[in-house]
């Protein structure tokens, strides 16, 4: 006899979880939500613990803690266990809440769900219990689906629905509804795995022997996969359903177990078959024996195996192993536990225990503690896979990207997910941390793998500022307004102005606007880092700028020239230009007064430059002073000395006396200029625009 066994068999990793979580949860005021798997012998040990197992949440008393099985529940179930103050312990299988979530957004979407699977499988009621809206509830290809047509729809499967029953219905869904069918792959993909290795292993054989409970499934779809496929397929509710009579004619046996089906059932069919005497010791069935004498090719590094305690010592306790016909010792340092005593486990023979496989070599080596350790590890992978962010430690690189490892698992940073932008210099990265979120997860007996992004993080990090930054500067411009006084900082400074944070928001004052005497430097003006008040003097809400002045809040040099000065006040001031008919003098930064040259000397002088030159420091006396106008108007003549003049008469004086008499006398040019200057200064020519119209006076 050929005994086949399939590769994908017993637990997958929802089931495993789920058991995990009830067998080693401490079970005082502890509840579980329907039966934890489809499996008599598990459901018994649950139940031995002392979980209660109930049908609803009225059942579960306020305060205690509920478990809630790998094939999900609907919202209503976790809304109320938070008006009762239920503590959760969600075993819900990542494929299932997927699709949970899938059900959830195209419900509030518009979109009428359709589930294929059974009504009444506790996954399937689940997942209607996550639709808002219409939920169509599809069993086979034969159903009635007129309803359907005409709607929106989103389709998904229970994830232990077979792929050909499911490719078929949405072949008849496509058929009948016009509108939008969206299509949703949800079938786990270890349940394709099973139902595809149950159907090459039926091709092959004379007979099949199915293990699994009667209410599970799967395993009833793996039987009926089988008989699809093999004339003779045996159903087992347990390993202790197995009778070697009726398969003892057939050449070639296979065997396939449910996702609910621990694998000690299996191998308990095998050792059965193995200890019967009528099996012919074949290639096939000597390679099966071969397995069972020597367990270790059957363990792998991190491998969780169901053991017994078979005795006790000081060195620690010895256990027996599937596929093992000897013990092996776990240390006592590996025993979880506050202190190891041999005598308490000796009390403890026959229970079975969990242990991890530290080490699949010759000797093998197991753990208890390191269960805690992938347990903490397989709940932050689970976290990880719903979004959660993570870092690491970059360990080095290669031409595709960067590498890392977090726990068992190893990590792997695609050179494009680094950064936004192209990366060069991998090696750079190397003994950095960073700052990941999971694409995608690989998890198989031979590897373990997280490829990870840094650049999503990134982008969503700079998306959250633009989005802010877009925000608060709609507020900026819905407040902000020309001629409001603002306070602003000065955040730096360039050669044409200061930027000054204002609300958070970068305004320019121009170096134009910082001074009313003007200034090469803004920090001869202002600070940076210090807060200053300005005037907005224009708004661009369009473009997003703001301009901002200082100067407009401080007073003009003018306006406190008739608090400081007087006529008749004597200055000090620098001679700044020279024009035909004077030159103006700087008496303080932006108050310029003008010399006339009649008052630069009591001598008649042809121009002005004879006496003075540019940057020459002078004294003068105020002889008019209109600060409105911004007129001051200097003598230096004044604060000279009157020359003394000796007048000789000559008898030509006295001949042309009368003739001097009867003409009108002829004025000196100087005389003449100066009335000009007194009309045009009296008519309201400041003293800025005197120069340009002397110059077009003389050119005309």
């Amino acid at each position: 006899m050929n005994v086949y066994v399939a590769k994908s068999s017993g637990f997958c990793s929802g089931v495993r979880h789920a058991v995990d979580t009830a067998m080693h949860i401490q079970p005082d005021n502890v509840y579980l939500l329907g039966e934890l798997i489809h499996n008599p012998s598990v459901t018994e040990a649950v139940r031995a613990r002392g979980i209660v197992t109930v049908e609803s949440v009225e059942e579960v008393p306020a305060g205690a803690t509920l478990i809630l099985r790998s094939h999900g529940v609907g919202r209503a179930v976790y809304v109320a266990c938070e008006e009762k103050g239920i503590r959760v312990i969600d075993c819900t299988c990542p494929f299932v809440r997927r699709t949970q979530g899938i059900v959830r957004e195209s419900s509030a979407a518009g979109k009428t769900v359709v589930v294929v699977g059974q009504k009444t499988h506790p996954e399937v009621v689940g997942l209607c219990g996550w639709s808002s809206g219409e939920v169509f509830v599809v069993e086979d290809e034969g159903a009635d689906l007129s309803p359907l047509a005409g709607q929106n729809l989103a389709v998904v499967a229970q994830t232990t629905c077979p792929e050909e029953n499911f490719q078929k219905i949405i072949q008849n869904i496509e058929k009948v509804c016009r509108k939008t069918v969206e299509i949703f792959k949800t079938i786990c993909y270890t349940t394709k795995e099973r139902q595809k290795d149950a159907a090459a292993l039926a091709e092959k054989c004379d007979a099949m022997i199915v293990i699994g409970g009667l209410n599970s499934s799967n395993t009833n779809k793996l039987y009926e996969i089988c008989r699809a496929r093999c004339a003779n397929v045996f159903r087992l509710a347990e390993a202790s359903d197995f009778e070697f009579q009726k398969i003892k004619k057939f050449k070639n046996v296979g065997i396939v177990s449910g996702a609910s089906t621990p694998h000690t059932q299996t191998q308990e069919v095998l050792f059965q078959m193995e200890n019967n005497t009528e099996v012919k010791a074949t290639n096939e069935m000597e390679e099966v024996v071969a397995q069972m004498d020597n367990g270790q090719s059957k363990l792998k590094r991190g491998q969780l195996v169901t053991a017994i305690i078979s005795s006790a010592s000081d060195e620690g306790v010895a256990v027996l192993l599937p596929f093992f016909k000897k013990e092996i010792l776990l240390e006592k340092d590996e025993i979880e536990c506050e202190e190891y005593k041999a005598e308490d486990y000796a009390k403890k023979i026959g229970e079975e225990i969990e242990v991890m496989v530290v080490s699949a070599s010759n000797p093998v080596k197991l753990s208890q503690k390191a269960i805690k350790q992938l347990k903490e590890e397989e709940e932050k992978i689970e976290a990880i896979s719903n979004g959660e962010e993570f870092d690491v430690t970059c360990t080095g690189f290669n031409k595709g990207g960067l590498t890392a490892s977090m726990g068992t698992y190893s990590v792997f940073v695609p050179a494009k997910e680094i950064r936004m932008g192209y990366v060069k210099e991998l090696d750079k990265y190397v003994g950095k941390k960073l700052r990941l979120k999971a694409l995608e997860i690989k998890k198989s007996e031979r590897k373990k793998e997280i490829i990870a992004s840094q650049r999503v993080i990134l982008e969503e990090e700079k998306a959250a500022r633009d989005q802010a930054k877009a925000e608060q500067e709609a507020e900026f411009f819905a407040n902000i307004h020309v001629g409001d006084v603002v306070e602003g900082k000065v955040e730096r400074a360039t050669n044409f102005g200061a930027f000054v944070s204002v609300n958070g928001f970068d305004c320019l004052a121009h170096i134009s606007d910082l001074s009313w005497t003007g200034t090469k430097n803004v920090t001869d003006v202002l600070e940076i880092g210090k807060r200053y008040q300005f005037k907005v003097l224009k708004v661009d809400a369009e473009n997003k700028k703001v301009s901002i002045g200082y100067k407009q809040l401080q007073p003009q040099p003018w306006d406190l020239v008739a608090e400081k000065y007087k006529v008749g006040d004597v200055v000090h001031g620098k001679v700044v230009r020279i024009v035909d008919f004077g030159a103006f003098v700087e008496v303080e930064n932006g108050v310029d007064g003008l010399v006339h040259v009649s008052q630069i000397s009591h001598e008649w002088l042809e121009n002005p430059t004879s006496v003075l030159a540019i940057g020459e420091e002078i004294d003068a006396k105020i002889l008019v002073l209109d600060p409105a106008n911004k007129k001051m108007n200097l003598s230096i003549k004044a604060l000279l000395p009157e020359p003394e003049v000796t007048k000789v008469r000559t008898r030509r004086d006295d001949e042309n006396k009368g003739e001097r008499r009867a003409r009108k006398p002829r004025q000196p040019r100087e005389n003449r200029e100066e009335d000009e200057f007194r009309e045009w200064t009296e008519g309201g020519v400041s003293g800025a625009s005197i120069a340009e119209m002397l110059q077009n006076k003389n050119n005309d």
